[in-house]
């Protein structure tokens, strides 16, 4: 069944209208998205891997790679506009029902682990003047994030409208305290110490380990370039699906290349590696002074706050047009009135808190949520760029017009960049990963009996075969000690 056909069917069963966005409102959805917790977070994340060599380059490549998926995505946008929800409907046109749940699901749980990230660096920024909150993961600090996490449903469960309207107002409140960092960074800039930070402390290794190791936290500070295509059956234009993605990406990438490049300009790299997180207060704290500090750690909990609501909104949605497709539980596809998910926003903020709960166990919970963040957004990515080859290679009747060579050069490149980012990403997290991905298989099962039909095709099993195998290792190399979170 088309999504198409999903839709009129659940019109003439009584379910709300979507709720339609404009360019303006879907654009500001990106930014949100994507400017939150990663951008504040830079300096430090970089200076851990790498100098001023291996940002540059690392930026390049994640700028150039992120750009081919952004573009792969106007593209889908415009050749596939009957399929909704981006991500997700992409990986299951090209790959079949159960990888597109795969698809769904991982791109979910990485919007709930990126959003527990976003609790904690907001304690440990207030626990720089309150010490009980530590870095964000004592039990006070998981306490007060519950209340927070529960606040926000909440708020979210009034409406889409409302939800996104407020976003619109934070995204461009938060734009400003970041900007402003850039620019006093740029007047104190010293040149001596950013010559002395060029190739990269003793610490870093080679030039090629540095670059690698950047790879997830610029996967993480990306995570939204999506936004728009998620929120495609909103949209007033389907055009303007593919026009708010481009003008989101490169909006943010000259702001996130902009804050980690003059931060090399303030401080020694070994230096700025050592600064609490959010690490652009400690910098631009030892340009300007303690209001310095003061000013970016205002800026972090709006910004922080605003891309929690950005993205807490895309995840439920992706659970509830699943539903709507049959690939999750029927349960998940209700919506009030309002257009709100609510039982797909419930499960969204339950797993948000479980995952809340388990950092407190994490020797670096910030860290270990935002690699593990990067992980789980990976497979979802790469269906989607190669569901873009596949077309490229096979357009068939759906296809809005014949797909140009450009587009499949472009479709190619974010595979292999999304290939890269795997291997970038290390054994550790894809085990993990695993964990995750496996048990979420009883929810594509309570789908298939509720329609009653065969559980798993003989590729299908291979798939759970796979995905089962992988969590088994992880869960022995967890409890034997070979990874740890």
């Amino acid at each position: 069944m088309s999504t198409a056909d999903t839709r009129r069917d659940a019109a003439s069963a009584g379910s709300p209208p979507a709720a339609k966005l404009t360019l303006l409102t879907l654009t500001t959805m990106v930014v949100g998205s994507m400017v939150g917790a990663g951008v504040f977070s830079l300096p430090r994340r970089f200076a851990e891997e790498t100098g001023v060599a291996g940002a540059l380059i690392a930026w390049a490549v994640a700028g150039t790679g992120m750009l081919m998926l952004a573009l792969v995505f106007q593209t889908l946008a415009v050749r596939r506009p009957d399929l909704d929800a981006g991500v997700y409907a992409y990986a299951k046109a090209g790959f079949g029902e159960y990888l597109g749940f795969f698809s769904a699901f991982g791109y979910w749980a990485s919007a709930c682990v990126g959003n527990v990230t976003y609790w904690v660096l907001i304690m440990s920024t207030v626990g720089a003047v309150w010490p009980a909150l530590g870095d964000g993961d004592t039990l006070l600090a998981i306490v007060l994030s519950s209340v927070g996490l529960w606040g926000f449903f909440l708020l979210i469960r009034r409406g889409v409208k409302e939800a996104a309207a407020i976003n619109r107002i934070v995204t461009v409140a938060k734009i400003v305290p970041i900007l402003v960092f850039v620019l006093l960074a740029l007047f104190c800039f010293e040149a001596d110490v950013f010559v002395d930070n060029f190739r990269g402390a003793d610490y870093a290794g080679s030039l090629f380990n540095q670059v690698r190791g950047t790879m997830l936290a610029t996967v993480f500070v990306f995570l939204g370039v999506e936004g728009a295509s998620v929120y495609s059956r909103h949209a007033k234009r389907r055009k303007d699906v593919g026009r708010a993605t481009i003008l989101g990406f490169l909006s943010v990438f000259a702001v996130f290349a902009s804050v980690t490049i003059v931060s090399y300009g303030i401080l020694p790299m070994s230096e700025i590696a050592e600064l609490r997180q959010p690490s652009m207060a400690g910098v631009l704290e030892a340009a300007v002074g303690t209001w310095g500090k003061v000013f970016v750690s205002v800026g972090l909990i709006i910004s922080v706050l605003g891309a929690y609501l950005a993205w807490t909104l895309m995840s439920a949605e992706v659970l509830f047009v699943a539903a709507k497709d049959d690939d999750m539980p029927r349960f998940l596809g209700r919506a009030t009135p309002a257009d709100v998910p609510v039982p797909a926003l419930l499960m969204t903020t339950c797993l948000t808190q479980i995952v809340l709960v388990v950092t407190v166990f994490s020797d670096d919970a910030f860290n270990f949520a935002l690699d593990l963040t990067s992980s789980l957004s990976l497979i979802p990515y790469l269906l989607a760029a190669a569901f873009a080859v596949k077309i490229a290679m096979r357009p068939d009747a759906r296809t809005e017009g014949r797909v140009t060579r450009g587009e499949a050069i472009v479709a190619a490149l974010a595979v292999l960049y999304t290939a890269f980012l795997l291997f970038a990403a290390g054994l550790k997290f894809v085990l993990v990963s695993f964990i995750l991905y496996a048990p979420a298989t009883i929810l594509f099962v309570m789908a298939r009996r509720e329609q009653r039909r065969r559980l798993f095709s003989p590729a299908e099993l291979v798939v759970l075969a796979v995905s089962v195998a992988g969590a088994v290792v992880g869960v022995i190399a967890l409890a034997a000690g070979w990874i740890s979170l």
